[in-house]
């Protein structure tokens, strides 16, 4: 347990919301943007679900009263997805409704494949309903393109990730090459779509080729921003602020930790890598 706390700890702001709410006001300082995730997934029970909608409310009064980014993410089977379409639906509109009352954004996760159709309508109906909601989308699956034209003919904001989850061979692209040509295509699509979406990597090479196509375009650093996850690539994230770029830093909280942490390094073989890679880096 001590053991995977160690590694858990750098990527997560604590178990309580004090604690996340003052690493925000660090990352604030050093003029990061900042989106709060409240950490649980995969909810079966009912008064579960209900309590973690609850929370995002208790999250915008805090972020409001110390003036920080009103912007959080949300996964849709912490919230009832698995348990009850209405269910989930009604607690997301409980979220959205409390971010438009004081002028919040409410990032709705990507998780697995299987929830992934039932997210998009989701989200696209809150956002007809004039909910302030955005999509995050997975340059890994095969369907994606798809997705985010529906997704923007529905005006929807995106944070695109490479995706993280594990997925047969015929719903996702296996080779890193493979999904990083279609991260590079979507980012394109995304930046000249007018809309403003989050363009959410640590690779090196597609921020190089992102910031380029950007300034070929003529599309200016305040139309887009890059994001990242908290505790990763410390060094790149504040280069990326001090070249005129918006950063948002991911950042995870709770006492759930542990789930979240042991799936995280089980989704993919490259993750574990991934985290010893980066866990002595600044």
């Amino acid at each position: 347990m001590s053991l995977l706390f160690f590694f858990a700890k750098r990527f997560i702001a604590g178990e309580t919301l004090v604690e996340a709410l003052n690493v925000l006001t660090l990352l604030h300082r050093q003029g990061f943007l900042t989106t709060l995730d409240y950490l649980g997934e995969n909810v079966k029970d009912e008064s579960r679900a209900i309590l973690a909608a609850s929370v995002y409310n208790e999250v915008f009064d805090e972020l409001k009263k110390r003036q920080l980014d009103l912007n959080v993410s949300v996964k849709l089977t912490q919230i009832g997805l698995y348990i009850n379409r209405d269910l989930c639906i009604k607690n997301l509109k409980m979220i959205a409704q409390k971010a438009r009352e004081i002028n919040g954004f409410v990032r709705v996760d990507i998780e697995g494949s299987d929830t992934t159709t039932d997210t998009f309508d989701i989200v696209k109906k809150l956002k007809t309903e004039g909910y302030p909601v955005g999509a995050a989308v997975q340059a890994m699956l095969r369907r994606t393109p798809t997705d985010v034209v529906s997704l923007l003919e529905n005006q929807v904001t995106m944070r695109l990730c490479k995706g993280a989850y594990k997925e047969s061979v015929d719903i996702a692209y296996q080779n890193k090459n493979d999904v990083d040509r279609q991260y590079v295509a979507l980012m394109k699509r995304l930046l000249t779509s007018g809309l403003y979406h989050g363009i959410a990597t640590h690779d090196k090479k597609i921020i190089e080729n992102t910031k380029a196509f950007a300034k070929e375009n003529k599309i200016s650093p305040s139309q887009f921003e890059f994001q990242m996850l908290m505790g990763i690539g410390r060094k790149l994230q504040k280069q990326l602020i001090e070249e005129g770029y918006r950063v948002r830093i991911y950042v995870p909280f709770g006492h759930a930790w542990l789930p979240y942490t042991i799936r995280r390094l089980r989704e993919r073989k490259e993750n574990i890598w991934f985290v010893l890679k980066h866990l002595f880096k600044k």
